[in-house]
């Protein structure tokens, strides 16, 4: 199977857990058999090899995720890097020229593309095979995955198939209806539009070519930032007439607030929480250090981060974009590739970060033009290297490092420190990276 799962958004509605950096996909929320903690994209990950340990996976993301998708995925996931966001026909576009180009899939081979997020029953992912089969029949153009609705939803778009067998052709699709018309396209047999699809790879890549102007991965990739702002829906689907659809009738929910996030929830506290005994239907979510007691509440969400604390009925958090939007916010939280980091105070002229490396992590060599760095050892084992000098350090090791001083760190062990930046203008955007010569 080759599969494409689309990784974006910013994930507003979860605040103040996800940002720009962190979307939904990545808040550790779901229980594991083990005991731990796992994320959407963990799971679906998973869940996709648990169904088919040879497929193909590859996520079309923005370049400020790709760290988060490493650090929860591993460093051999398969990613398509958008260098902007250029919406979903270009970042299909994208992969798919991805797979053609640099994994030389064939161009006859099935294609599947998901979201990245969806909460399912591994009978999806089975589901999902069968999609890109019936895509590499060719019997149609494009072959969707209609979900079979449980409630009249004005959440979702409509299908409206021919007949009512397994596949159908496709006689329609309606918008996003009032709960009134939801009812009445079910009446008629309307499935969900959950934005899952197949096609043959040749299909996608003469669309692209046909509304694009290049000529290979490495070139679309190059002209990215030129590209149309422009939906999937609205390039392809929409224009084509050769639809088929395939019926879900499984279990599948969009997690998109807070109020749907919960009802996934196996534990109604994650963290240090206490509930007393007269609360009802409440959940907290709380990644400080500090506990959380709630007492007396029905229907209500607590989550605290760094970025903020959300005290909310769980009806009304699924109207929290507009207010998230004012709250003018520095992200305090981040996954990399080689661990996390986690601002603890912001001063003016000064920033204290907690980082964590995994063991074998390490940071880019790099350089700031304007601020210099201290940093102190906090637990672990590892290596510094300063303008090309290397040293062991351990707890308690203070390393100093003078603005435009080239530096990173190496974890032997799983490694913490303590990151004290001073300067006038701090910013993220002040990074020079080189090559580490050994």
């Amino acid at each position: 199977m080759n599969i494409i799962l689309l990784s974006g958004g910013s994930g507003k509605r979860l605040w103040p857990l996800s940002n720009d950096i962190r979307s939904k996909q990545f808040i550790k929320i779901f229980k594991t058999e083990d005991g731990t903690y796992e994320s959407m994209v963990q799971r679906v990950y998973r869940q996709i090899r648990h169904a088919d340990p040879d497929a193909r996976v590859t996520i079309a993301t923005s370049r400020s995720q790709a760290s988060s998708i490493h650090n929860q995925l591993g460093e051999d996931v398969g990613i398509s890097i958008e260098p902007c966001r250029r919406d979903t026909f270009p970042a299909i576009a994208l992969a798919t020229a991805y797979l053609a180009d640099v994994l030389k899939v064939g161009p006859e081979e099935g294609v599947v593309v998901c979201p990245v997020d969806p909460y399912v029953e591994d009978a999806y992912f089975e589901a999902l095979k069968k999609l890109g089969e019936q895509a590499a029949k060719g019997e149609a153009n494009l072959v969707l995955m209609g979900i079979a609705p449980t409630y009249p939803s004005e959440k979702y778009g409509y299908i409206i198939p021919e007949g009512a067998d397994a596949v159908s052709r496709v006689a329609m699709f309606r918008e996003k209806p009032d709960a009134q018309t939801a009812r009445e396209y079910i009446r008629q047999g309307a499935l969900w539009n959950g934005g899952v699809f197949a096609y043959k790879l040749e299909y996608v890549l003469r669309k692209a070519h046909e509304l694009l102007d290049f000529t290979d991965y490495d070139d679309l990739f190059a002209k990215y930032e030129t590209l149309p702002r422009i939906s999937f829906d609205y390039a392809v689907v929409e224009k084509e007439p050769d639809i088929q659809v395939m019926r879900f009738c499984g279990e599948w929910k969009d997690l998109g607030t807070w109020n749907t996030l919960t009802e996934a929830m196996e534990d109604a506290c994650i963290g240090e929480a206490v509930l007393g005994d007269t609360c009802e239907n409440v959940h907290v979510v709380n990644e400080l250090d500090v506990p959380v007691l709630a007492m007396g509440l029905r229907d209500v969400v607590i989550s605290a981060s760094p970025e903020g604390i959300l005290v909310s009925d769980k009806e009304q958090s699924s109207y929290i974009k507009p207010y998230v939007d004012g709250i003018d916010q520095q992200v305090m939280f981040a996954e990399k590739s080689w661990g996390e980091y986690r601002v603890l105070d912001v001063e003016n002229g000064g920033l204290t970060v907690k980082v964590t490396l995994k063991p074998g992590g390490r940071m880019n060599y790099h350089s700031h033009k304007n601020r210099d760095e201290v940093w102190t050892v906090i637990s672990g084992k590892g290596r510094t290297i300063v303008d090309g000098m290397e040293q062991e350090v351990s707890v308690g090791d203070v390393v100093t490092m003078q603005a435009g001083c080239r530096h990173t760190v190496i974890a032997e062990t799983e490694l913490k420190l303590v990151e004290v930046q001073l300067g006038r203008e701090i910013s993220v955007h002040d990074k020079q990276k080189y090559e580490l010569e050994r």
